[in-house]
């Protein structure tokens, strides 16, 4: 059976500064050469490594915020979050870690930015202290390094599966001329590399307009699809039977002859630069009723469906229930809206308490709470953004849904699984 992390429980109405400060759990900041850390015995001490300082201070402090949060909720007294600030730089991040360690810190949350992530590393690996980074990249993890970020891989996966099981087989790719490009069709080809799956084309285009529709128009086979049209239209009208005619006539309003050689086209990116692609494939005979535009997390945007040409579209993303009431919670104890990010910090220290107490209720002494077995368990962990699990290599790997993009907003039609046993592996 699965074992959940609990979920949102409805807070304490919270006192009346916009900020409230924790009583218990201590949140502290790290400790100075003269500063005695006063520790109950059998408390566990998680340190959580986020930028309070410099230009990223306000997202730090929602992920600081959300994990406040997952302590009120779920943790006992013989739990203690200590807070370091990184300041979004490389030196102060590394400087926060060693504090964590000279503090006796037994896991590190955070820190959010890639080489804040591997500054960090080099103090907490060779002390055995696990990382949970609020980072998706894949670069960082690996030997006691975990990313709780949301991986575009697996969206692809995801929404390339479910259209699989919708009976489609060819698909192709209209991606940015860039790494994050490269990164998808990676994923596209892996997944589409298994039987009964096909990729047809792969497209890579450049920002400026023109180079843009020229890629299009070449993705579409939109010149040679057109000329053959008007090769049909002569071969037609020199013929005078009424069949001829009659077919000649319903190729009046067609711009091209013949279907593109795929039944769904990836299109990665997101906001604007899908606002200007989408009107193009339809221009150049893409045709969305024809072809299934598919996406990922990027389309979880409302100004997508004042498109024409995105409805119907389908997209990965986390599921939302119970995201929505961490919103909730949070905008009632904070008085804003939190940075999309912040439930990883939920879910990473509500993990910590979680993984804590299941020793404590073992009266297991012995074991590392935070071991390799205990944070990568096979059957994984329920969070603010549904079922996930840390795997050995140090990525996650999240249960999504699809979603259908409809004038009224984004539609849930394939939920997540609620367990990996739901999954094939």
């Amino acid at each position: 059976m699965q074992q959940p992390l609990p979920r949102v429980v409805t807070p304490a109405p919270p006192p009346p500064a916009p900020e409230p400060a924790p009583v218990e759990p201590v949140i502290a900041g790290p400790a100075g050469p003269e500063t005695d850390i006063l520790r109950k015995p059998g408390a566990v001490t998680v340190a959580i490594l986020v930028p309070l300082t410099g230009p990223e201070a306000a997202f730090g402090r929602d992920l600081l915020a959300a994990a406040q949060m997952a302590v009120f909720d779920l943790a006992d007294s013989n739990f203690e979050l200590r807070l370091y600030d990184t300041g979004g730089q490389v030196a102060q991040a590394r400087t926060a870690a060693l504090a964590a360690q000279q503090d006796g810190a037994q896991i590190i949350l955070g820190p959010l930015f890639s080489s804040a992530v591997l500054a960090a590393a080099d103090v907490a690996r060779p002390a055995n202290i696990p990382i949970l980074a609020f980072s998706n990249n894949r670069e960082i993890v690996g030997d006691g390094v975990y990313a709780m970020g949301f991986f575009p891989e697996d969206q692809v996966q995801r929404i390339v599966d479910y259209s699989f099981a919708q009976n489609m087989t060819r698909f192709s790719a209209l991606v940015p001329d860039d790494l994050y490009g490269s990164r998808m069709v990676a994923a596209l080809n892996e997944n589409t590399g298994l039987g009964g799956r096909e990729l047809t084309e792969v497209a890579y285009y450049l920002d400026e307009t023109q180079a843009l529709v020229d890629t299009v128009k070449q993705l579409g086979r939109y010149d040679e699809r057109h000329k053959d049209l008007l090769d049909q239209r002569r071969e037609l009208a020199a013929k005078d039977d009424e069949i001829s005619k009659r077919a000649l006539e319903r190729l009046a309003d067609l711009e091209t002859l013949g279907e593109v050689d795929f039944e769904a086209l990836l299109l990665p990116a997101g906001g604007e630069e899908v606002l200007r692609i989408a009107p193009l494939l339809a221009f150049y005979d893409i045709d969305p009723s024809v072809v299934k535009l598919l996406g990922t997390w990027l389309w979880d945007d409302p100004t997508l469906r004042t498109e024409p040409n995105m409805i119907g579209a389908w997209f990965a993303a986390p599921p939302t229930a119970t995201r929505q009431r961490f919103v909730e919670n949070f905008k009632r104890l904070y008085e804003r809206e939190p940075e999309r990010q912040a439930t990883l910090a939920y879910d990473a220290t509500a993990l910590a308490i979680v993984l804590a107490q299941r020793v404590a209720r073992a009266n297991d002494t012995a074991t590392n709470m935070y071991s390799v077995d205990a944070l990568t368990s096979p059957v994984g962990f329920t969070g603010m953004d549904g079922i996930f699990r840390l795997r050995p290599s140090g990525l996650v790997e999240r249960g999504l849904s699809v979603f259908e993009i409809q004038p009224d907003g984004a539609r849930e039609i394939d939920p997540a699984p609620t367990s990996f046993d739901d999954l094939i592996n």
